[in-house]
């Protein structure tokens, strides 16, 4: 089922809104949550497909996830050595969190296992993580000489390693961590630039020991983590779509509550606020280890702005939305940097820059980026979310400011990481 939905170009969006958890902190929390002693209590979980994806896999391999009222999750974690072989393939369906971190993971076990996803998540490259996770002396299998999915692991005894990452990637850098966990001694991970901490957030409040340093993060093997409550704060990744949909809506005031603002994730805030946008940080405070604030956003006059540098590991899937913003934004905005947007669910620049153009953007796709004019109003029409949720929801906020109804095609996939999104999108 693909859906087709048409949206009428809208006015003053106001209102409170809350969106769903943290889609990066939900994974980890399942994954950190079982290979605890103890339980653990996830509040805020995200009940998008990936997510589930995750949960599935762990279910698959011996851990009890009881689902409670209010959509809390409790988990029976049997330790850093209780996952059972599962009897079958683990499906991690368009989750490449998923299907990167759980290789990392599963390569430090004592059993046999084999990871696959949907159509998109085989195209993906996955040697980023198979690589370095070989130098530990993880054994796995792939298709395209291991780059791609299905991927077939033998559990073995990893060694610690120091890993210099060619690219700034929090899931190649949690992909080792996990495999960390289980080698003799300490795995360091360095990379060009920092990229989301969640995993060395979490891991520290479960009880690891790591050490991060400018540059690179350190862990030590064979901890004892503890069950522990779990607090998600909402998904800046999901807020990021309701931020420039008020800020480029004329008459919008809009106040999202309860969104992480991890200043390894907050670069999308930085980057609207370059442009002019008007955002305000409210109730600033800590949740399970991460920051947390109130996002007040008013309707503003962008202006065009040159993106790059650190900032881009920072706001990697926020990009798409970031396009939209940049199309009504006056002069010229410059995105560089940023080629890990080509092997995104579908490569974004490509993306992007055909769907925004059907509607009269003026979009120009370079190989690590876009080059974008402002313009004053996008034209009616037809477009796709080339079955990637970013595209999709991006298309929509697009939308709001066109001269006619736009049609997009192929939105199920939103069901991905925002379930709600269409409900909270009418709802203002």
């Amino acid at each position: 089922m693909t859906q087709q939905r048409t949206l009428e170009p809208r006015s003053g969006l106001r209102g409170e809104i809350t969106v769903p958890g943290d889609k990066s902190i939900s994974h980890r929390s399942i994954m950190l949550g079982s290979l605890a002693e103890g339980t653990t209590m996830v509040h805020g979980f995200l009940h998008g497909e990936d997510n589930h994806a995750t949960l599935n896999a762990f279910r698959a391999m011996g851990i009890a996830i009881e689902e409670l009222d209010g959509g809390v999750l409790r988990i029976a974690g049997k330790g850093l050595d209780g996952l059972q072989e599962p009897q079958t393939v683990l499906d991690c369906g368009n989750s490449g969190t998923t299907i990167r971190l759980m290789t990392g993971l599963l390569s430090g076990q004592s059993f046999f296992s084999v990871l696959t996803g949907d159509r998109y998540l085989c195209k993906r490259p996955m040697k980023r993580v198979v690589g370095p996770l070989a130098t530990m002396g993880a054994q796995i299998w792939g298709r395209g000489g291991g780059d791609l999915a299905p991927l077939a692991i033998r559990g073995s005894q990893l060694q610690a390693v120091d890993y210099t990452s060619p690219i700034a990637s929090a899931q190649v850098k949690s992909a080792l961590m996990l495999a960390g966990l289980y080698a003799e001694g300490v795995t360091t991970v360095r990379e060009p630039h920092l990229s989301r901490d969640h995993s060395e957030r979490m891991l520290r409040y479960f009880g690891a020991e790591v050490q991060p340093f400018a540059g690179g993060v350190s862990i030590s093997g064979r901890p004892r983590l503890q069950g522990r409550e779990v607090q998600v704060p909402g998904d800046i990744s999901s807020a990021a779509f309701f931020l420039v949909a008020a800020l480029i809506t004329p008459g919008s005031e809009l106040l999202i509550r309860n969104v992480g603002v991890n200043p390894t994730r907050s670069g999308i805030i930085d980057i609207l606020q370059q442009m002019g946008g008007a955002l305000e940080l409210l109730n600033p405070r800590e949740l399970s280890g991460e920051p947390v604030a109130d996002i007040l956003v008013r309707s503003s006059a962008l202006r065009g702005i040159d993106i790059g540098g650190d900032v881009v590991p920072r706001a990697i899937d926020e990009f798409p939305v970031v396009a939209v913003a940049a199309s009504f934004a006056e002069g010229t905005t410059t995105i560089r940097d940023a080629k890990e947007l080509r092997v995104k669910e579908t490569d974004r620049i490509a993306a992007m820059t055909a769907e925004l153009t059907k509607l009269g953007g003026r979009v120009e796709a370079r190989e690590d980026g876009m080059v974008i004019q402002g313009v004053e109003a996008l034209l009616g029409g037809e477009v796709t979310s080339h079955g990637d949720h970013r595209i999709a929801m991006s298309m929509a906020v697009a939308s709001l400011r066109a001269s006619a109804p736009v049609t997009i095609d192929d939105t199920a996939c939103t069901a991905t990481s925002f379930p709600n999104f269409w409900d909270l999108l009418q709802g203002l």
